[in-house]
């Protein structure tokens, strides 16, 4: 069967080079009819875990107290902000954003009810609210309230008042949002295993519905960024104008992504046009490489695009590292058949390729197979943009291997063999050196290992995962400039969310029990209206009355007493280091005092009050805060993102650790939500992932290493000088503090399958020459001269090709270059050292 096969492959290919070549043509132009659907994604739903419980009760939370998902417009004047002047542009600036068509609201400082500018009671309010864009505000009055203001301050305006903020919401896809429900509601049933089969697949339908709509409203809200961009560059004359926010970091991250594609595409294409010539020398080892390297990511970016399979941040360098691995095999190909047409002058161009694939098809096949192992292990780290990555590269690698087989021999077939090429470039001496080293030097060698080892082992052990969201960007980039400024001068970025539930007693029971320091008498009230509202309300006690009845007796948190414990936790998150602006009910019981004359509100008033109060208002000061039952409370947390001894995991520990053991509240009581949990979630999750990822590959390749070379010790020994690569990577990120994030932690695995790469190539050629000369020495050294050199030319090549993602904005793509470049050269150095004298302590025969 196998020998059929074979001889099927050979005639196929080489007996029918043109028609093959053909065949190859209509199939690439097939899949490039696709390559215009193929799209970008970096929306925040890209960059969470996979079946997270806590994404769950984050929706749960937006659904009850609504989205803060706002774009922020900071905006410094470059003259007084109050000036006459400053306030017209500024107004000017907020009346052509609502006039953009897809923005659902704006909410600037001329939006904002004033009540203290002059001071005005709840009747007054109840007839107008005022804002900064009434004829008869009093400007200082209004400055001094945005200043000191609990609610303003440092989130509409800086403390300084140079800065200010205009809130965008854009409109959102009610589509979305209705199927997400509808999903949601199956995912739960799931958790408790009581999905059936036909909830599974209408959950399959509404996934696939939201992704395409989420590809829409992506596209979208791009355009949408842009028309806001335009409209801002008109203004930066009067002020200093940075935009931040998720749609906007979106935006840009997709056009990072786009330039990332086209100039690592491009850079590494000229690249390996001057790497090959120099080389090779011959323009036939220049032009087939490229085409195999074509094809392969023609055929690949078609898929995708036929399978609406977007491509992320983590996945953008697809295209780099489909150019490197393509070569990377066309350079061994190209390598056995310059060494077999110098050994083999007077053979046919058809036995010279013949017998090159023959000879390297075991080998190449598992390359790749290893490779695939690499990237495969990538599935179970539960974050979904690297799950992703890891099937593409998948495929991609199986696309690689196919097309290297096809388009490489019959492209040669086309060709005459010419005269043979002497190899006499400088390759020889750099693995000649390293050869004679190795002899000359095995104990140095050895020791070098052992100390290499335990100080990587060092490092490993100092690796984190802590590390800032706004170091992912360089200082220069709109969403670094941006995200300083907001959390500099407007309350902090990254949002934490601290939901406390009513007691489950109270709950259960459905009464309220008035506390006896709370308790009220009927003159207290009669007092407390006379004083603030006069006659006018006498009127409506019963109204009231029945009010108080609704609201008392059900709900937990809207009274005097439990009002002040919403005080004693905001107090406490507010004096935290790493928190900025804090929001909750008691910033609205502060907003609420200016009303009644600077006093605090009593428990029967604040029932009155909330349904006097105009809808506007309420919506503003209760809604976000307070659930409708009035059971739960909202803290509204800003985390300062630019705080260097930000430590999450730790600050949510701690947070949890006061409401429950120092405030007393019962731990099912208290929830943390909001993308700073969902965040940590993901970096807690990288060592969780990079254990898991590595343990499956490097299982993995040890079975196949293991059938391959019939020999455990032979497959311990191949694998090893990855690992020891690996190791070095990952000691030395730990002991220079370089933290994992969603790009490094891929480079274990990914490094482990490449780097064994060599290690098969080598293996597989001085086992050969072993069964010839029957001397480890003369294996190794004739090994090196051949396999070696088409190590240190891949290497190279490999490592020179992810050192130009450096030119990436993304700072993690960066890292994932340099180390995954610097990796292969470790690799390298171990398989031409390490690898000769483990294969000579293993007996291999």
């Amino acid at each position: 069967m196998y020998k059929a096969l074979k001889q099927g492959y050979f005639n196929c290919v080489l007996d029918n080079a043109r028609l093959t070549l053909g065949f190859c043509i209509t199939i690439v132009f097939i899949f490039a009819w696709f390559i215009p659907q193929f799209e970008l994604d970096a929306s925040s739903d890209s960059l969470l875990l996979e079946d997270d419980l806590d994404l769950q009760y984050y929706v749960e939370t937006i659904d009850r107290f609504g989205s803060d998902d706002f774009l922020v417009i900071t905006y410094t004047a470059r003259k007084d902000l109050f000036k006459t002047s400053a306030l017209n542009d500024l107004k000017q600036l907020r009346d052509e954003l609502l006039l953009l068509p897809n923005v659902d609201q704006v909410i600037s400082i001329f939006d904002v009810p004033l009540i203290d500018s002059p001071r005005i009671n709840l009747a007054q309010l109840q007839d107008h609210i005022p804002t900064l864009s009434d004829q008869n505000i009093d400007i200082e009055l209004a400055k001094l309230e945005l200043l000191e203001s609990p609610i303003y301050k440092n989130l509409l305006m800086s403390l300084d008042g140079d800065t200010t903020a205009i809130l965008l919401k854009l409109k959102r896809n009610q589509e979305i949002l209705d199927l997400e429900d509808q999903r949601n509601e199956i995912r739960k049933k799931n958790l408790n295993d009581d999905q059936t089969d036909i909830e599974k697949n209408l959950e399959q339908e509404y996934t696939k519905k939201i992704k395409v709509l989420r590809a829409q409203l992506l596209d979208r809200q791009q355009k949408d960024i842009t028309s806001i961009r335009s409209i801002l560059l008109s203004y930066e004359g009067e002020a200093e104008i940075h935009l931040g926010g998720v749609a906007m970091i979106v935006s840009d991250m997709i056009e990072y992504i786009r330039n990332d594609i086209a100039v690592f595409g491009s850079a590494i294409l000229i690249f390996l046009i001057l790497m090959l010539s120099i080389i090779f020398r011959r323009i036939r080892w220049v032009v087939i490489p490229l085409t195999c390297c074509a094809v392969s990511v023609l055929l690949m970016a078609g898929l995708l695009g036929h399978l609406q399979w977007r491509v992320t941040v983590v996945s953008s360098n697809f295209v780099a590292l489909l150019l490197i691995f393509s070569l990377s095999i066309t350079v061994h190909l190209i390598q056995r058949y310059r060494e077999l047409h110098l050994e083999n002058k007077d053979q046919s161009q058809r036995w010279l390729v013949m017998h090159t694939m023959r000879y390297k098809s075991l080998p190449c096949i598992f390359t790749a197979i290893t490779t695939m192992v690499g990237f495969a292990s990538l599935l179970v780290s539960g974050i979904r943009p690297v799950i992703d990555f890891g099937w593409m590269m998948v495929i991609g690698m199986f696309v690689v291997l196919v097309t290297a087989f096809i388009v490489f021999p019959a492209m040669l077939m086309l060709l005459s063999a010419g005269e043979p090429q002497q190899e006499d470039d400088a390759t020889q001496s750099i693995t000649g050196f390293f050869a004679t080293f190795v002899q000359k030097h095995s104990f140095v060698i050895a020791i070098s290992g052992v100390l290499l080892t335990v100080i990587s082992m060092i490092g490993v052990t100092r690796l984190k995962v802590e590390n800032r969201f706004i170091d992912y960007f360089k200082e220069n980039t709109e969403i670094y400039q941006g995200m300083l400024k907001i959390d500099q001068e407007l309350g902090g970025t990254m949002p934490l969310d601290i939901v406390l539930d009513a007691d489950r007693k109270f709950i259960s029971q459905q009464s309220f029990t008035i506390n006896q320091d709370d308790s009220f008498a009927e003159d207290d009230f009669d007092d407390e209206f006379n004083d603030d509202f006069g006659e006018e309300l006498n009127n409506e006690f019963i109204l009231a009355e029945g009010s108080f009845n609704d609201l008392g007796a059900t709900s937990y948190w809207y009274n005097n007493f439990r009002l002040d414990k919403v005080r004693e936790v905001h107090d406490y998150l507010d004096q935290l280091p790493e928190t900025g602006k804090v929001l909750s009910m008691a910033t609205t019981m502060e907003a609420l005092e200016i009303l009644n004359q600077d006093k605090t509100p009593g428990t029967f008033f604040l029932s009155v009050l909330y349904n006097r109060l105009p809808l506007d208002i309420k919506q503003a000061l209760f809604d976000p805060y307070l659930s409708a039952d009035g059971n739960k409370v909202r803290f509204s947390t800003r985390i300062l993102e630019t705080n260097k001894e930000l430590r999450r995991e730790e600050l949510l520990g701690k947070i949890r650790n006061h409401l429950t053991n120092e405030m007393g509240f019962e731990p099912d009581r208290v929830h943390l939500t909001g993308m700073m949990l969902l965040y940590n979630n993901v970096l807690q999750s990288l060592y969780r992932s990079q254990i898991l990822t590595m343990g499956v590959v490097f299982t993995a390749i040890m079975i196949m290493f293991a059938v391959l070379f019939r020999s455990i010790r032979i497959a311990f020994s191949a694998v090893l000088p990855s690992v020891f690569s690996v190791g070095m990577i990952l000691g030395g990120m730990g002991l220079v503090g370089i933290p994992l994030d969603i790009m490094t932690i891929t480079i274990a695995a990914i490094c482990i399958g490449i780097g064994v790469d060599n290690s098969i190539h080598y293996v597989h050629r001085y086992r050969q020459e072993l069964s010839k000369e029957s001397n480890h020495i003369k294996a190794m050294k004739n090994s090196h001269s051949s396999t070696g050199r088409a190590m240190f030319y891949t290497s190279l090549i490999t490592f020179i090709g992810f050192s130009i993602l450096a030119l990436s904005n993304f700072i993690p793509s960066i890292l994932f270059g340099l180390l995954t470049g610097l990796a292969m050269l470790i690799a390298l150095i171990a398989n031409l050292t390490f690898l000769p004298l483990l294969l000579k302590l293993a007996k291999v025969s």
